[in-house]
């Protein structure tokens, strides 16, 4: 039987925390690839606003078949919507910046300023100060995202982009600081539920703009699943726990697995051609997220020595 703590957390989790973080961004590394086997004709804001849809009916029929919403007395009201806000802001802001200065520069900026912006939040706001391991991890992996998303030649540089996605990687960090702060009062998915479905209702607006035609598609019903059920739901159930016991600069450094699964699933599934440049960035990402994942083994201590006298 496990073990449980008084946050009723298991005694593994410690250890098993940052995997789960890291389980969730290699999920969310399949939205690219999901998005390629789309029929032609999709808007990406209403995209956006249908994963945060499905993935948040999806989680809140799981909270509520297992009665954890609580009481409404219990909830924080202000980080409650303002997790939301953010996690609405990322989306839109993410895919604005991608489509004004490209996937490349929009992706680095966006995805690289994350980090830097949860490693600041947490140490303002909960005292989280980054270690070692973090500043290593981190600069191991911003370096990786540079040469893996520069390794396919032209670059263009629009300087609302750039404004777009650093706003995207401080929404990204701060909708992590603000989950970080409900899990200590409410179950994952309860948390995760009811940000995911108000980040829905922010967006509502773009479902209006969606194609009926290009809806009812097979191929396009698939991909909508699989962004909800799989890089929202699924994801964000691994990520709510991880985050219990990962500090949030850390939990942004780990998403930096998303490019990397991304890039990867871009060779083997799509047949993409990987360069010098990008097998460097891979390993460069690879390389700081065992920085924070793979922890050193503390020594056993000595056995007990038995008495002959």
């Amino acid at each position: 039987m496990t073990d449980f703590n008084k946050n009723n957390l298991p005694s593994y989790s410690v250890t098993v925390g940052p995997w789960l973080v890291l389980g969730a961004a290699m999920l969310w590394g399949t939205t690219g690839t999901a998005q390629a086997f789309a029929p032609a004709g999709y808007d990406p804001a209403a995209i956006g606003a249908l994963r945060l849809l499905f993935g948040g009916i999806a989680l809140f029929l799981l909270t509520l078949y297992r009665k954890e919403f609580g009481s409404f007395h219990d909830w924080q009201l202000r980080p409650l919507l303002l997790a939301a806000f953010f996690i609405a802001m990322y989306q839109l802001s993410f895919f604005s910046a991608v489509a004004k200065t490209g996937v490349a520069v929009g992706t680095v900026v966006g995805i690289g300023s994350a980090p830097i912006a949860g490693g600041l939040l947490g140490l303002i706001f909960r005292g989280e100060k980054p270690g070692r391991r973090w500043y290593a991890a981190t600069l191991l992996a911003i370096s990786g995202c540079l040469l893996l998303s520069f390794s396919g030649g032209g670059v263009t540089v629009d300087p609302l982009g750039i404004a777009l996605a650093i706003c995207a990687g401080i929404a990204y960090a701060a909708y992590t600081l603000m989950i970080k702060g409900l899990l200590e009062h409410q179950s994952p998915n309860a948390v995760m539920a009811i940000v995911i479905c108000l980040g829905a209702l922010i967006l509502s607006p773009a479902l209006f703009r969606i194609d009926a035609e290009w809806i009812m598609q097979p191929g396009s019903i698939v991909v909508i699943l699989h962004l909800g059920l799989a890089t929202m739901a699924l994801s964000y159930w691994l990520f709510a726990r991880g985050l219990q016991t990962v500090a949030v600069g850390t939990a942004v450094t780990l998403s930096l697995a998303e490019p990397m699964t991304a890039a990867l699933l871009g060779i083997f599934v799509l047949g993409e051609i990987l360069n010098v440049q990008a097998a460097i960035g891979i390993v460069l990402i690879f390389s700081g997220l065992a920085v924070l994942v793979l922890r050193r083994r503390s020594p056993k201590p000595d056995p007990p020595h038995e008495s002959t006298t």
